[in-house]
């Protein structure tokens, strides 16, 4: 499309130029030849008064030396009755030139070597008619023309290639934002759902940019409502079941009793199965477009009214810390919901009735830090446990709820790690970065050292933090 603005400026540039320069040279060149003759003619009136006085040949003479034109001009005087022809100065047109000047009295110019010649008839005073010759060379017919057609050149080149800048400017202004779009239609394509394009450009881009990025948010919001209706269903169906788990534990033995315990594993297994199909069915939709974020602090306290219900029925301490102000971080509020409630679900479903948990925000400069602990027994091997988060799990594990928070702090440039809690048991860390960072791979041990350089500061903080935390 560039190029094909470029190409068609040039040629309708170069048209324009060719059909005002061509004409305009021609005008030129023969401005130049009436210069040329005008001069001629000037100087062939100059010596008319003289032969109509007198056709003496050195008074002739001294009046042709006077006009500056000794070596150009030339005078023919007829043969009279009182005497012979008089020829002043080199003659350079033929005598039947000169005989046809006389003879018709109107002035006439002809080609001669090395130019031309203007013949301009005058008449004596016995009624005869002489003939003035002027010569006026090539050089002088064309004096200046290749100077002006050097110019017109010139400047006709200088609009072809201003115009060609132009254009190509133009070209750029209307191609990047169409190459934009393209490329941000492709990365939607591709399930890049954070791809937004600028709208700027000309008016007919900027709307489509425009159209282009409410359709990406229409489609985002679709597929996070999706994932909310699926995450709202996947704690509708976790908690009772989680209740029927633990009342079933409680029936004591018999085959009513081994019946019901049986229905409710069957019944969890299939619901794993459901949550599992789901989650490898869903594209990710934690936008990085504009405005893409949420209220981590406001989260928290939606999604802890949501526990504390289950937890005051099986006698759980629970605190929250560090949600009475906002806490803005790059993850969306469906993600960050379903990282909580799949790590509150592992504390339910992985520690005794009445072990006590907290969950703590803290907001750093570059980062923020959330923290899940337990009173539990904690986790022997912390490296399995994000094995079995990467799909990998016991009996009874989804493969997932690690996973889902693994996979939300990574988005971020941020990472998860399972250590010991001040409480006892496990702790979950989720560093989630703010400043958009790509994130890196745990595998590398350089970028392994600078991630923990970069982190020490926040280390400090949690370890300060951790130490302050207690449950009531």
């Amino acid at each position: 499309m560039r190029w094909a603005l470029v190409k068609v400026c040039l040629a309708v540039t170069a048209m324009v130029v060719v059909a005002f320069a061509v004409p305009l040279g021609l005008v030129v060149k023969e401005m130049a030849r009436d210069r040329a003759f005008s001069n001629a003619e000037r100087e062939a009136a100059a010596v008319a008064p003289a032969l109509s006085i007198t056709t003496d040949r050195d008074k002739l003479e001294r009046v042709v030396a006077s006009a500056g034109a000794d070596r150009g001009m030339a005078v023919h005087i007829p043969a009279s009755a009182g005497g012979a022809a008089v020829d002043i100065g080199r003659q350079r047109a033929a005598d039947p030139d000169i005989a046809t000047v006389r003879k018709l009295g109107r002035a006439s110019t002809t080609a001669v070597a090395g130019g031309s010649t203007l013949l301009q008839p005058v008449a004596l005073g016995s009624g005869a008619i002489a003939v003035v010759e002027v010569y006026v060379p090539e050089s002088e017919v064309t004096h200046g023309v290749f100077t002006a057609w050097a110019v017109l050149a010139a400047v006709g080149l200088a609009l072809i290639v201003g115009s060609v800048a132009v254009a190509d400017r133009l070209g750029v202004r209307m191609v990047r934002p169409a190459r934009r779009l393209v490329e941000g239609a492709h990365e939607l394509g591709e399930g890049k759902l954070g791809s937004r394009v600028p709208e700027d450009g000309p008016t007919e881009l900027r709307l489509a940019a425009a159209a282009f990025n409410s359709m990406a948010d229409q489609v985002v919001q679709l597929l996070a409502n999706e994932r909310e209706l699926a995450a709202d269903l996947s704690h509708r169906l976790r908690t009772p079941l989680t209740v029927l788990r633990l009342n079933a534990a409680s029936l004591g033995d018999g085959p009513a009793a081994e019946q019901t315990r049986a229905a409710v594993a069957q019944l969890e297994r299939e619901v794993d199965t459901i949550i599992r199909t789901a989650r490898e069915a869903k594209p990710q939709t934690a936008a990085a477009g504009p405005g893409a974020g949420c209220d981590a602090a406001e989260v928290v306290r939606e999604r802890m009214g949501f526990w504390s219900a289950l937890a005051e029925d099986e006698g759980r301490k629970w605190r929250v810390a560090g949600v009475d102000r906002p806490v803005r971080i790059p993850v969306a509020r469906a993600d960050l919901a379903a990282a909580l409630d799949a790590l509150l679900g592992n504390v339910f479903r992985h520690t005794a009735e009445g072990t006590a948990f907290a969950v703590d925000v803290h907001n750093g400069d570059d980062a923020v830090i959330m923290l899940v602990s337990d009173a539990g027994q904690g986790i022997r091997d912390p490296e399995s446990a994000m094995a079995r988060g990467r799909g990998s799990g016991t009996a009874g594990s989804t493969g997932l709820g690690l996973d889902i928070v693994r996979r939300l702090a990574e988005s971020t440039g941020g990472d998860v790690r399972i250590g010991s809690s001040v409480l006892g048991g496990t702790e979950v860390r989720i560093w989630i970065q703010l400043d958009g960072g790509t994130p890196e791979r745990k595998g590398h041990r350089g970028s392994m050292r600078r991630r923990r350089s970069r982190r020490q500061p926040g280390e400090k903080m949690v370890s300060t933090f951790n130490r302050s935390r207690s449950l009531p």
